[in-house]
């Protein structure tokens, strides 16, 4: 047991450290190339926080345990609108630009929608893994188009060679650290839960969902710590998006498998409701306050407790 704790403990913190300089290169990169830091966050940042789900929603899905997978993607995005944007708004409140609120979360709703559509026959299967990926290739050449920052038209210096490659192995580093300790979590939350004997799809909804999610979670509130509110709401919802698009895209392409019926009386549902009301928020406020943070986070335990009696 006192192995188990330790390593768990590591894997926290290599998710802090990694987190630190994933937001930090992150961030340099934006500025100095005069990119939106929001389309960092959209991409390069959420697409290495995703890179846990995907991992273990494949290995899931090869090994038969369908309900860890399907039950990892749903109870991610969850967590990580209701969790992290709730715990980053609390450590400083998190602005969220027009542009944001006009493009990025409803697209994010409308895949989410999508999503739960190509599920009701209870099955991911490898047409709509392709119509996932589609769906991921067009927001990504959404993503190249829009990159550059209008706000800052014009780089002042050319980017010396070796802040690039600072701020790149700063990147890579922080990737390779956020996956080794999403990994280490993880691993032990499964043996755990699994020793308190919780049911399949329940561990892949809260246990694994959250351990994958640690990514996130770090990075987001490392951001809003610092003030990079871009890359703290960027991050969440290009994670939700790689996560429905790329995870489960890859999981129906390569392994499809079949979805519980039960899910789309609550999980489904309320992964639209939390979408729904993360965008009703975010266009009357322009942001999330520290209130609104704890209504969040109020909205995750009620998801984990419904989640866990039903």
């Amino acid at each position: 047991m006192l192995i188990q704790v330790i390593i768990l403990i590591l894997g926290l913190a290599l998710l802090f450290i990694g987190s630190t300089l994933l937001v930090e290169g992150a961030a340099s990169t934006a500025i100095m190339f005069a990119v939106r830091p929001v389309i960092i966050g959209l991409t390069i940042v959420s697409f290495a926080t995703s890179a846990p789900e995907l991992l273990v929603s494949l290995v899931a899905a090869v090994k038969g345990s369908g309900g860890i997978s399907i039950g990892n993607i749903l109870g991610s995005n969850v967590i990580n609108i209701a969790l992290v944007l709730g715990i980053s708004s609390v450590i400083r409140p998190v602005v969220i630009k027009k542009q944001i609120i006009k493009t990025e979360i409803p697209y994010m709703f409308f895949i989410s929608f999508i999503f739960w559509l190509l599920c009701l026959d209870s099955k991911i299967g490898r047409l709509d893994g392709i119509v996932l990926i589609s769906l991921l290739i067009i927001f990504l050449i959404y993503s190249i188009t829009t990159a550059k920052d209008k706000s800052n038209p014009i780089v002042l210096a050319k980017p010396s060679n070796i802040n690039i490659l600072k701020n790149f192995f700063y990147i890579v580093i922080g990737i390779v650290m956020l996956s080794f300790g999403a990994n280490f979590v993880v691993q032990e939350a499964i043996i755990m839960a699994e020793k308190i004997g919780l049911s399949q799809t329940f561990i892949g909804i809260s246990i694994v969902a959250l351990g994958t999610s640690l990514p996130e979670l770090a990075t987001s509130a490392v951001a809003a710590a610092k003030g990079e509110s871009d890359i703290s709401v960027g991050n969440v919802v290009g994670s939700n998006l790689f996560n429905i698009c790329l995870v489960m895209g890859i999981v129906g392409l390569f392994n499809p498998m079949t979805i519980d019926k039960t899910l789309h009386y609550f999980q489904f549902p309320f992964m639209m409701f939390i979408c729904i009301v993360l965008w009703l928020i975010a266009y009357f406020n322009q942001g999330i306050s520290k209130k609104t943070g704890y209504f969040f986070i109020t909205l995750f335990i009620i998801y984990i407790l419904i989640s866990y009696f039903k």
